[in-house]
């Protein structure tokens, strides 16, 4: 173990090194009882990827290029954030600038004139949703999109905005 300089040693006195522990011959598997076997799905319960954080050090590419309206730019980074993690986590990996493309298309805000029930729609989700007191609404934001249209390739995602703004979403949850 390392110690201080001021620590006086032994000049002959031996150093230890690392060493491994023993290999185990049987693979690892979760069979302790807190352990979870695999990720539970479903509305508000959120997915898990690697390095979602970085999503955050993105939304500063699209700062000049974002059509907010009535919306506040931190609302609007923390709702499309959580939508650009989901489709990261679909993928297995950690989030990169076409999965916000694809958050932000779904919502209008690439969109300079987007549909005015569009507008009024995003105005609602979007209010206040940076608090942490509203995980709920920002899981909301996130559930009403449609899986498959995450799982589309980005250019394809922002067509289908631009055709119809209603493609993205679940219509039975808006």
């Amino acid at each position: 173990m390392s110690a201080p300089d001021f620590i006086p040693t032994s000049p002959t006195a031996r150093v230890r090194a690392y060493s491994s522990p023993p290999r185990r011959n049987d693979s690892w598997s979760p069979d302790r009882v807190a352990e979870v076997k695999s990720q539970p799905a479903g509305d508000g319960l959120g997915s898990s990827g690697p390095d979602q954080g970085y999503c955050f050090t993105l939304v500063k590419l699209f700062d000049d290029q974002l059509f907010l309206g009535a919306v506040n730019h931190d609302d609007v980074a923390a709702g499309c954030v959580a939508l650009a993690m989901k489709r990261a986590s679909l993928y297995g990996r950690a989030p990169v600038v076409h999965d916000l493309t694809v958050a932000f298309a779904a919502y209008g805000f690439l969109n300079p004139s987007p549909d005015n029930d569009l507008v009024t729609l995003r105005e609602d989700l979007f209010a206040e949703c940076r608090s942490p007191h509203h995980y709920f609404e920002r899981r909301h934001i996130v559930d009403i999109v449609k899986v498959e249209y995450l799982k589309q390739p980005h250019a394809a995602a922002v067509e289908a905005c631009s055709v119809n703004w209603k493609e993205p979403f679940r219509t039975d949850k808006i």
